[in-house]
């Protein structure tokens, strides 16, 4: 997610890269990696990479959108992105994100779509390893190798799905505006001047899902990047519509499958890149060769 340009805005930042299409580029291995400490809000204007890429956190929680599917990304949730795919992204003010860009060419055991990836302990490390530039051609294929037999889809994909329908707008547009606005389905119906039924079955072919499990949804992903900034659950909690920290914790639970503790900053000593400024500014030189575009 790295930015070949900025516009800066307040105290937030946009970044705008360019659209590859897959394969565009020449990698220097099949496997390469790069991370980032976001310093302030950030958004990633809508591009593509000519490699797959493997996004996660190793503290705090983003998203990333794909036409009208969001995902949210953490250190045990990571985002498969296919080459060539368009996609934006956000992240808050002190999240570590980490990408690793796949050679488009290489064999993955993913399918060719986007996909959530689950972040094991083992997988992590493997991809951290092939951040060392030093690393032995035969060590590198080795580790390679491991990370394709390692990755897999993750049972706990927090991704909502943005309703496009006219109907709905009002509904889409509330929520985003305040996570916590508590209109029930009644209520909604009859704002909306239709039956109940006619807004459950509007909410069910567009998501898949009922307004109840939706909405809790969209209050789920909204609530974990909340988390991963440090916010504190009891204001979490209230921030998306929560009478308490408790009933949040239990909605949250049966949306995601994880605790809202799980979702919180790293703590302790601030974090180290996983290279040295001399290590990151050799690559920034090697990759202004066009073979190597910025990504």
């Amino acid at each position: 997610m790295t930015g070949i340009s900025t516009a800066r805005r307040a105290d937030a930042e946009t970044r705008t890269l360019p659209v590859y299409q897959a394969g565009a580029a020449v990698m220097p291995f099949t496997i390469t990696g790069m991370d980032e400490l976001v310093a302030r809000d950030t958004v990633w204007a809508p591009h593509s990479h000519p490699t797959h890429e493997l996004l996660w956190n190793r503290a705090g929680a983003s998203t990333a959108t794909i036409g009208p599917r969001t995902w949210t990304i953490t250190p045990s949730v990571g985002l498969w992105i296919p080459a060539g795919v368009l996609h934006s992204a956000a992240a808050p003010a002190g999240t570590w994100y980490r990408t690793a860009q796949v050679d488009s060419r290489s064999s993955s055991p993913l399918p060719a779509e986007p996909v959530a990836v689950e972040m094991t302990p083992l997988l992590t490390l493997l991809l951290e390893r092939l951040v060392d530039h030093t690393l032995q051609a035969r060590s590198r294929e080795l580790t390679e190798q491991m990370v394709f037999d390692t990755l897999e889809p993750s049972a706990h994909a927090l991704l909502v799905q943005r309703p496009t329908a006219e109907l709905l707008r009002p509904i889409v547009t509330a929520l985003e505006s305040r996570p916590g606005d508590d209109r029930s389905l009644t209520e909604w119906a009859a704002r909306l001047g239709v039956s109940e039924r006619t807004v459950t079955r509007a909410f069910r072919a567009e998501t898949g899902l009922s307004f109840g499990a939706w909405q809790a949804a969209f209050r789920a992903q909204h609530a974990s990047v909340l988390l991963g900034s440090g916010v504190p659950v009891d204001e979490v909690a209230v921030r998306v519509g929560y009478r308490s920290a408790s009933a949040f914790g239990a909605a949250f639970r049966r949306t995601t499958g994880l605790t809202p503790g799980q979702f919180r900053p790293a703590t302790g000593s601030a974090p180290r890149p996983l290279r040295s400024p001399a290590e990151d500014a050799a690559e920034t030189a090697s990759l202004s060769d066009p073979r190597y575009p910025a990504s």
